[in-house]
């Protein structure tokens, strides 16, 4: 059966006041790309290969995303959140007879050539004077032929009259597996019978007339964000942390017109965009050549070098691919043995056994490649410590943001903070209000102190929170608004954030403190500043 939506996964469950502030997930992964079969454009969360066998269909060599889901999974990854896109494709059709002249003809809701469905029509518990109703079974089977029956609906007493509540054509419109296609007959279908006649027990197969449609283009990855489609089938309630997209082929790496629409995705969505080295990219050297003429930057998309060797079990033999999903189930693994702030613990753990570095990367060029923002899969692990970078390259808006862990950290703290507080819409304004989410955003980032997160600073002074008059004005009338901020590397400077809250929806808001105020390097909380002159916002996703 399919996994459509795992809301205790990559959804948010609105806490109420007082409730301590949950951590938002580190490690969920969005995949887009070409599959086998599966719902198109909706999101389906999966916890391992076999799942995406399930649905998907299991490895394809024209999908580079079933090779880069089986490698997420085998390098550690824990989560997938997989959109299927097409372009093009056409689905099966099943043909039921009514009359000698008429058939009732149903078509699979996605589109390809593997959707194996199959359809049985009876008559049980059907009055004999009732001409119009039936009762109508559709299975998905493994392959033609098969008695593994992967998927089935039962439909009881379907009307073909337009005025009944059980319309065929309605009643099907809910369906994950068939629609009608073109028009409704008068009569309802026949009894399906085997070909001897002898049996009821007997379905009617799918036709072979579907397609699977072209390889996929930039504008098919894309999709469209009226229509929900390509990654944004993606919703704003549907979270992720990462947004890995497999190249449109092996030799095909995707546009800078993705890479620049995903990126804006990921920051809106407060995620981070792996972007895949060009397949020139052979050596340290090459790749180090070739960053001079990337023209991207973002401290919302991370890259890892060199291209991975994995064995293909279609084709018998080892081959090339994509290191960002791997990539991925390194870091998937990695936050299940420590937080995401701890960096030093190490960014570069080996890959798993039977996945390997395309060339090797020594120490010297681990680093070299670190300061244009390359980070390197290793098989072995090494004694040097080479923090995981950004893209962010010299265009930084903050200096931390050029580093993974400090950039993770980050979208962890208001990530949480700003699902955790969404109760407050519901409560009334005013100082009791305020106190509440002071102390409620206060314990969450004592809990984050007491395991280490915030190193190097005295307990209480590595963070702050302001939701009092300053933030919540008479202007400000039908918001409730936090200040929240995080102590940065360099001393004395801070990682701020405005937090609003509104009927429509909730933002976030980086922010700069005024350097005269901060310049003791001491959070903001004397109640007498004038935070007026202390905010100046920008963009934050």
């Amino acid at each position: 059966m399919q996994q459509l939506q795992s809301p205790d996964l990559i959804g948010s469950i609105t806490p109420v006041a007082d409730q301590p502030i949950v951590r938002s997930a580190t490690a969920t992964v969005a995949f887009v790309g070409r599959a086998l079969r599966g719902p198109v454009n909706r999101p389906c969360v999966l916890r391992n290969f076999g799942e995406y066998q399930t649905i998907f269909g299991g490895l394809w060599q024209p999908s580079a995303l079933s090779y880069a889901i089986e490698q997420f999974f085998e390098s550690g990854g824990v989560l997938a959140s997989v959109v299927r896109v097409v372009n093009g494709g056409r689905p099966v059709s099943l043909t039921l007879p009514v009359s000698k002249t008429q058939v009732l003809t149903l078509e699979a809701v996605c589109p390809g050539t593997r959707e194996f469905l199959r359809a049985a029509v009876d008559y049980d518990n059907i009055p004999p004077a009732d001409l119009q109703q039936f009762n109508l079974v559709v299975q998905r089977v493994r392959a033609p032929g098969s008695e593994h029956v992967e998927d089935q609906e039962i439909y009881t007493r379907l009307s073909m009259d337009p005025g009944s509540v059980r319309y065929v054509s309605s009643m099907l419109a809910s369906s994950s597996l068939v629609r009608v296609r073109g028009s409704v007959p008068m009569e309802r279908p026949r009894e399906t019978h085997r070909a001897d006649g002898r049996s009821l027990a007997a379905y009617a197969n799918s036709n072979p007339d579907g397609d699977d449609g072209g390889p996929l283009t930039d504008y098919d990855v894309i999709g469209s964000a009226t229509d929900g489609t390509g990654l944004f089938a993606f919703s704003t309630e549907q979270r992720f942390n990462f947004l890995c997209m497999p190249p449109l082929a092996r030799d095909q790496p995707l546009g800078p017109s993705v890479l620049l629409v995903a990126a804006r995705f990921c920051r809106e969505r407060r995620a981070l965009l792996f972007i895949d080295p060009p397949p020139s990219w052979d050596s340290p050297d090459a790749a180090f050549e070739g960053m001079r003429s990337f023209a991207f930057t973002s401290d919302n998309a991370v890259m890892y070098f060199p291209a991975i060797q994995a064995y293909d079990r279609l084709r018998g033999h080892y081959a090339t691919f994509a290191p960002s999903a791997a990539a991925a189930g390194m870091l998937s693994r990695l936050d299940g043995l420590r937080p995401v702030w701890a960096a030093e613990d190490g960014d570069d753990a080996p890959l798993r056994p039977g996945l390997k570095p395309g060339c090797a990367v020594s120490d010297e060029w681990r680093a070299r490649l670190a300061q244009v923002g390359i980070n390197t899969l290793v098989a072995t692990r090494s004694r040097r410590i080479v923090p995981a970078r950004t893209l962010a390259g010299a265009r930084a808006s903050t200096a931390d943001w050029r580093y993974l862990a400090a950039k993770r950290f980050a979208l962890l703290v208001v990530d949480s903070i700003e699902s955790g507080t969404r109760w407050s819409l519901a409560a009334l304004p005013g100082v009791t209000l305020w106190k509440r989410l002071h102390a409620q955003v206060a314990d969450f980032f004592s809990s984050l102190e007491a395991e280490g997160a915030f190193s190097g600073k005295t307990p209480g002074t590595g963070w702050f929170v302001i939701a009092d008059e300053r933030i919540n004005t008479p202007r400000h009338a039908g918001e409730v608004r936090l200040l929240v901020g995080c102590g940065a590397q360099r001393e004395g400077e801070w990682n701020c954030w405005l937090v609003t809250h509104t009927t429509a929806g909730s933002r976030v808001q980086q922010v700069s403190l005024n350097r005269l105020q901060s310049a003791a390097g001491q959070p903001p909380m004397d109640p007498d500043l004038d935070v007026a002159t202390v905010l100046e916002e920008r963009f934050f996703g």
